[in-house]
């Protein structure tokens, strides 16, 4: 009897294996085809969008939800600061109550965690009506996010793969904050080696949304980038200092009286775990209690802040350790959304780029590099229909890949 067909299966596996491994079939072209194909359905479902409001006048969309949903949190709280006192921001009954007034309708409640810096951004937004102001948002901030990341992308489909990021049209449908972020660590990547004040003080900015950041302190001191360390401090502090005098002292201990609140939203799953994408979100969807799932999330953080030190001491440019906090930011905080992984746009670049200069891919790169790029595009609908969190282990073979892969460059100069 032929053992020719067992030999043949026995081989398939080994043939997947290095198909993975490899990617040959990841090829620029089809590459290119598929960022056309996903930002033809991200450009039909936005013009239905704009199409309903042009119809209907409505800033609800046909479920019944704010359009922009999140965004209606930002201009509710500039709405309360502007008429009632910045501390009301911070109100969940005032929050709750403008909402409902702005939308015209019993709408989903987004609540507002953000600290009252992030106030000084979204100030300005209720001088406009709604949905003007959600459009000059986006626009803004997309802007920046476009001109900010152009500088790391490979030339050619670099580009078009920005715009395609599946988590580009997340943001768009929540109105989120992740494009300013993501230009933000943009920014700080590229100016790092040349510029390090000017990135320093892009790293303190992002202080509106800390938890992404986590990781810049201890990566900046590792390296001895004194300079980038002191100007992100200095540019943190010159936030606290001007939300303190613009809004008081009663405004920040209102912000501070709603932190267990928001913890309790997360404990007790009422932002729901298919929406988070942190390694505390995969724990607790996978049934680990509340205290286990802080254990999980907590070896995740002490795990990637000294793989991302050790790299620091490496002396590797300064464009891969941006990259290393962006992608170790999304894990070292438990409070995630599928959203915030835009700011993987960041590392994303930098492998890509930083390969085709080296003349190619190291092994397994391209695969992980696609899993990343779709992975805002699956995770909330595999978390949800089948109950498997995989965005955390797709971030962590992301930053693993950073680490290779600055580690395989040249020493870069202090």
């Amino acid at each position: 009897m032929s053992n020719c067909g067992y030999t043949e299966a026995a081989g398939q596996p080994r043939r997947a294996i290095l198909a993975l491994r490899d990617a040959a079939w990841l090829t620029p072209d089809r590459a290119r085809a598929w960022c056309r194909v996903l930002l033809a359905a991200f450009l039909l479902f936005l013009g239905l969008a704009v199409g309903w409001i042009a119809a209907t006048g409505s800033m609800l969309d046909p479920q019944g939800k704010a359009i922009g949903t999140d965004f209606l949190s930002f201009y509710a709280a500039s709405d309360l600061a502007l008429h009632a006192g910045p501390a009301e921001a911070y109100s969940v009954a005032a929050h709750a109550a403008a909402q409902r007034r702005i939308a015209g309708a019993a709408v989903d409640y987004a609540a507002f965690f953000y600290p009252p810096v992030f106030l000084l951004l979204v100030l300005p937004l209720a001088t406009l009506p709604y949905l003007p102001a959600l459009a000059v948002w986006l626009a803004a901030t997309g802007t920046g996010y476009w001109c900010a990341l152009r500088p790391l992308l490979p030339h050619g489909w670099g580009r078009l793969a920005s715009l395609a990021f599946p988590a580009v049209f997340l943001t768009l449908g929540h109105g989120q904050n992740a494009f300013l972020t993501t230009a933000l660590f943009a920014v700080a990547a590229c100016m790092l080696d040349r510029r390090p004040a000017v990135a320093g003080i892009c790293i303190g900015l992002l202080g509106f949304k800390p938890h992404l950041a986590l990781l810049a302190p201890v990566v900046l001191a590792a390296a001895g980038r004194w300079q980038a360390f002191v100007a992100a401090a200095a540019s943190l502090s010159a936030l606290l200092l001007a939300s303190l005098l613009l809004f008081g002292a009663e405004t920040w201990r209102a912000f501070l009286a709603g932190v267990p609140l928001a913890r309790a939203a997360l404990e007790m799953d009422l932002i729901g775990p298919a929406k988070m994408v942190s390694p505390f979100a995969a724990a607790r969807l996978l049934g680990a209690p509340v205290p286990g799932a802080y254990a999980v999330q907590g070896v995740a953080a002490v795990g990637v802040a000294v793989s991302a030190a050790m790299l620091a001491r490496r002396r590797v440019e300064g464009t891969a350790l941006v990259a290393a906090i962006a992608a170790g930011g999304a894990l070292t905080s438990p409070f995630l959304l599928d959203y915030d992984l835009l700011i993987l746009a960041v590392p994303l670049a930098y492998v890509a780029s930083a390969a085709l200069r080296a003349g190619g891919f190291l092994p397994w790169e391209k695969t992980i590099l696609g899993a990343a790029f779709l992975l805002p595009l699956v995770s909330r609908s595999l978390a949800s229909a089948a109950g498997i969190p995989v965005a955390p282990l797709v971030t962590v073979a992301l930053f693993v890949v950073v680490l290779r892969r600055a580690l395989s460059e040249d020493v870069a100069p202090r």
